[in-house]
């Protein structure tokens, strides 16, 4: 009797559903996107407002706003800080209670970076930079052969089967062209694009940038970040971004949250749009897709390539004694202003003199995460080692 009754109440909903799509035109699977809105230099009303033009764009998704308590008809999650909101954040996607979240200053770990979306300038079309924050890799030219597959991942799962990849003309772009090509002789297929200049090539030029000639556009993530606030905020002065979808999803091979990234200075139209690229993500089932191209990656031997880059240019150890990470702490204080190369030299060495650290990548580059109480403490162990570190990370 109970196996009857859920089979009515599964035909129940499929009903309800084809009835709702008939009734707005909006096919698919219906999801919910989190928006925390503590954080933003426009405010926590900037933020609403942008949740609230999203949600008057009849597309078929729901909108959980995360923080203090508004006017507003929206649905709230209420918290008063941003430690919580992140800790609530991250509850609600764990749960699936929301199936993605839009955030601002969030540390993702080292291996996942962002895909930005942005709408071009010259031919107004829309291209995904990738990336443009966190850190896909402590080496760049690795780094930049993940950040395409990242970009790949990213337009799939927004419905585009067969997206055309570029790599912008950046130290390392041949090295990067001459992985991908491997890659994609060993089975993985890539559809490289040609360069709008008369010499053509997948080596993109800045016009490439201005026209939008391709689909993914692979970058180094500082490049990237730099190119997200110039595309989203040239008619501003900067302070303000108006224009694109922001600095999107985390993606990284593991990495199963959908979690998009909003500058501090995201303006309400950004935000709005940064929503709705959520939610077309959590419908196309990023972290599915993610999880096919990382295997068919791998089958095409991604592993070995990426060994291969890197195999030459490792730093020789001079000390080869084993450090062992001491009892895990919670993490919240950050330390910043350490070179991207020597970022787990640096969580050993606090690790060597009794403090539980962690690495990972905040607003304005590589970051060591500490307990809060120990901030002064690890920052002057890590000034006494050679480090130059300071404490916290303002975007």
């Amino acid at each position: 009797m109970t196996e009857n009754n859920a089979v009515k109440q599964m035909i129940g909903k499929a009903f309800m559903d084809i009835a709702d799509a008939i009734k707005t035109g909006q096919f698919g699977s219906r999801v919910k996107v989190g928006l925390t809105t503590l954080g933003s230099e426009h405010g926590v009303e900037n933020l609403v407002k942008g949740a609230e033009l999203a949600s008057k764009s009849g597309e078929n998704f729901d909108i959980v706003l995360i923080g203090p308590k508004v006017n507003t008809t929206l649905e709230i999650a209420e918290v008063n800080s941003e430690d919580e909101m992140h800790k609530k954040m991250e509850e609600l996607l764990d749960s699936n209670y929301i199936q993605a979240c839009v955030t601002m200053h969030y540390n993702f770990p080292i291996g996942v970076s962002t895909v930005g979306k942005v709408i071009t300038p010259g031919m107004g079309r829309e291209m995904f930079l990738a990336t443009t924050t966190g850190t896909a890799s402590a080496h760049r030219v690795e780094a930049m052969v993940k950040n395409a597959l990242y970009g790949i991942i990213t337009a799939k799962a927004m419905g585009i089967a067969d997206p055309t990849v570029g790599i912008l003309n950046l130290d390392g772009a041949r090295q990067v062209e001459r992985a991908l090509k491997e890659l994609n002789a060993n089975g993985y297929k890539i559809n490289f694009s040609e360069s709008i200049r008369s010499d053509g090539g997948a080596v993109m030029r800045g016009n490439d940038l201005l026209a939008g000639s391709v689909d993914v556009m692979v970058q180094d993530t500082l490049t990237g970040n730099i190119m997200m606030k110039v595309f989203s905020s040239y008619t501003t002065g900067g302070s303000y971004e108006a224009l694109g979808y922001g600095y999107g999803p985390g993606i990284g091979d593991g990495y199963d949250r959908t979690i998009l990234i909003l500058s501090r200075a995201s303006g309400v139209p950004v935000v709005a749009n940064a929503i709705k690229y959520a939610a077309k993500l959590a419908q196309g089932k990023l972290p599915e897709v993610a999880k096919t191209e990382f295997a068919k990656a791998k089958a095409a031997k991604l592993d070995e390539i990426l060994k291969s880059l890197t195999k030459d240019t490792k730093k020789v150890q001079t000390d080869d004694e084993e450090v062992t990470a001491p009892a895990k702490e919670v993490v919240t204080g950050s330390i910043s202003g350490i070179d991207i190369m020597d970022l787990e030299d640096a969580v050993k060495a606090l690790w060597k003199a009794g403090i539980y650290a962690e690495s990972g990548m905040g607003c304005t580059g590589p970051i060591v995460l500490v307990n809060e109480e120990r901030i002064h403490q690890a920052s002057e162990v890590l000034g006494k080692a050679g480090f130059v570190a300071k404490e916290g990370d303002v975007c």
